[in-house]
């Protein structure tokens, strides 16, 4: 598999260290996935938060720097994206963290935050991933 010209733009916004992790995790994820959201501007960090989709206003959000410590990433069925298929984004953020462990790089998920393995966070950012650090 490889990302589009969306996602490709969005991670040229990105840290180069989140750049390497995912043109390898590309190569052979076992489900496609494209990305959401690199960098955010002021306007869309208010958007989000005002959504509920982050509790991180500007600029404390790792997606605020430039570039971006953060990526939001989305599952991709039949070519479209698919936001409530919860174990295509747990089997993806796996793929993504194996492919940064490998390759020396502390991620991570908004899916466990803490980092423990456990679905123990109050809030549950299944698309984000972020440096660790």
């Amino acid at each position: 598999m490889k990302f589009g010209r969306v996602s490709l733009e969005r991670i040229a916004t990105c840290d180069y260290r989140l750049q390497e992790v995912l043109s390898e995790a590309i190569k052979d994820c076992p489900i496609d996935f494209g990305i959401t959201c690199g960098h955010r501007d002021k306007a869309e960090q208010d958007r989000c938060c005002a959504q509920g989709l982050s509790k991180t206003p500007w600029p404390t959000s790792k997606h605020n720097a430039m570039p971006s410590n953060a990526f939001d990433f989305v599952p991709f069925v039949d070519g479209k994206a698919v936001w409530n298929d919860v174990q295509a984004f747990k089997d993806i953020a796996h793929h993504i963290l194996m492919t940064a462990d490998r390759l020396g790089i502390a991620l991570r998920w908004g899916g466990d935050w803490n980092c423990n393995g456990l679905a123990d966070e109050k809030f549950i950012d299944m698309p984000h991933i972020e440096l660790r650090g």
